[in-house]
């Protein structure tokens, strides 16, 4: 049966003033990626591209290689992160508005609303800085972004349900006021010929029922809950890890606490992945975040968490029961969302590296099969 499997793509391969200004000239995610080093025994990093290199997402031929890449083995269609941080404030547009603009390539898509203030946290920086502030002025600024959004929602590769163009919100509950954006986002939409917005949410407590706020559904956000909520769960299982490890005599010590942690915290991927995708059933649409992988030592060194062992066969396992579990939606609505298919710097990307070549994009082809 059939599954619609999206891609989460990150934009952040290309220079921008904001990024020069607080991380140095030239800054992309490339940076972090190519700084990286083993933190313990058997542990991968650096991690080196394969096929498609060091790119720069100013290049279109490169845009075209990953759509070819993506298509070819299955995935259906990209979901780029957009950053909109109010009053018509954006970064990082350029790839996205040159696929639109040039309508290459040729391979449907739909958007990722990132909203979330970015943070020097993110890259290792722990003084609390905020780099640039989410804000939410109003309902002018919701119709603002509606009518920025306009000529990706009419564009023919746009993701639509039922004449619906899809639009995941990544952080709903941030919104002061929900139910104002979900008004102004339909009613426009409906008044720009549309059926309506086929509104998604993530990085909500299972228990947030999306119907009842007037969204369709939610994606499963479990790496959230293990990142933040879950650590208690797999402390003896890390010390464990530890002590198997201890003659590595630079890490003797370990704090659940992010900014005292003197080494990553280390859990198996093939027992992470049963707590990624619920055992529980909704009553409404629930869309499973399958994850290749995940290692954000790039960023942010021994404060990282590691999905140790990722291998393609284990990932094709945690796919097939991503499948299994929307099975019972209709077939337009079999979402499943893959984070990512390029955040090289988190560790969770499809695209072939050095070491398993086109292995996780080859188990998705033979899982669709």
């Amino acid at each position: 049966m059939t599954s619609r499997l999206l891609a989460y793509y990150l934009p952040q391969y290309h220079p921008i003033p904001e990024n020069n200004k607080w991380w140095g000239d030239g800054f992309t995610e490339w940076t972090n990626v190519t700084k990286a080093k083993p933190l313990f025994r058997d542990h991968y990093q650096p991690r080196y591209p394969a096929d498609l290199g060091y790119y720069d997402l100013r290049v279109p031929e490169i845009r075209e290689q990953q759509a070819a890449m993506a298509k070819a083995h299955g995935i259906e269609g990209f979901v780029y992160y957009h950053y909109w941080f109010g009053n018509g404030k954006k970064l990082l547009e350029r790839p996205f508005q040159e696929v639109l603009q040039s309508r290459k390539p040729d391979f449907p898509f739909c958007l990722c609303w990132a909203n979330e203030s970015w943070k020097g946290v993110w890259h290792g920086e722990f003084t609390g800085k905020t780099l640039i502030e989410q804000t939410y002025p109003g309902r002018k600024d919701f119709e603002a972004h509606f009518y920025h959004l306009l000529p990706a929602f009419a564009d023919e590769r746009y993701i639509k349900v039922d004449g619906k163009p899809v639009f995941n919100v990544y952080l709903p509950l941030k919104l002061p006021d929900l139910k104002m954006f979900v008004d102004v986002f339909n009613n426009l939409a409906i008044k720009e010929g549309f059926s309506g917005m086929f509104l998604i949410a993530s990085r909500c407590p299972l228990e947030w029922n999306p119907l009842a706020n007037n969204f369709d559904g939610v994606i499963g956000s479990e790496i959230m809950q293990i990142r933040y909520g879950k650590w208690n769960k797999y402390n003896k299982a890390e010390y464990y890890y530890i002590k198997k490890r201890i003659e590595n005599i630079l890490f003797n010590t370990f704090s659940v606490k992010i900014k005292k942690r003197i080494k990553p915290l280390i859990l198996e991927y093939k027992e992470v992945i049963n707590d990624l995708i619920t055992d529980r059933d909704f009553d409404f649409d629930y869309y499973p975040c399958v994850i290749p992988n995940w290692d954000n030592t790039a960023r942010v060194g021994k404060h990282s968490i590691v999905f140790h062992n990722s291998t393609p066969e284990l990932f094709q396992l945690h796919l097939k029961a991503a499948i299994k579990k929307v099975q019972h939606l209709k077939e337009s609505q079999r979402f499943i969302f893959i984070k990512s298919w390029n955040e090289w710097a988190e560790g969770n990307y499809l695209e072939p590296d050095k070491r398993f070549g086109y292995g996780y994009l080859e188990k998705i082809k033979e899982c669709l099969c």
